[in-house]
């Protein structure tokens, strides 16, 4: 098991809200599907490219190194022909679960209310449910 830490040699600086902290690891759309398609274990870069969707070579390889520098993802490469890479995540990568799950329960009660509706209709009752 890989222990969780930054390769970065210097400490990065990292916001004082720990939401945003959170945020700036993981919050954006490819880095959480990655986290989600990890959850289920260990993947090489063709299965999660596949798994994770319509998302470039380019844009994968930085957001998979990006989380490998905070410590999220481990990459292992086998010295075979051709080479063969896996990424699993680390034990911090796999603390992330709860919060996936919340996410993935926060959406499928958002579709269950309001997945028939327009999107305009959806806009307006979030903004609502928000005041």
């Amino acid at each position: 098991m890989t222990k969780a830490t930054p390769q970065a040699t210097t400490k990065p600086q990292l916001p004082a809200c720990p939401v945003e902290t959170t945020l700036t690891l993981i919050g954006d759309k490819w880095r959480v599907l990655i986290l989600r398609d990890l959850m289920e274990g260990t993947k090489r870069f063709g299965e999660l490219r596949r798994s994770v969707g319509n998302v470039s070579q380019k844009v994968l390889t930085t957001k998979l190194r990006a989380m490998e520098e905070s410590g999220l993802v481990h990459r292992e490469v086998y010295a075979e022909v051709p080479p063969r890479v896996e990424y699993s995540l680390t034990e911090l990568g796999r603390s992330l679960a709860p919060i996936l799950k919340s996410l993935r329960e926060w959406g499928e009660d958002y579709k269950r209310k309001y997945g028939s509706q327009d999107a305009s209709v959806r806009a307006t009752a979030a903004s609502r449910s928000a005041e």
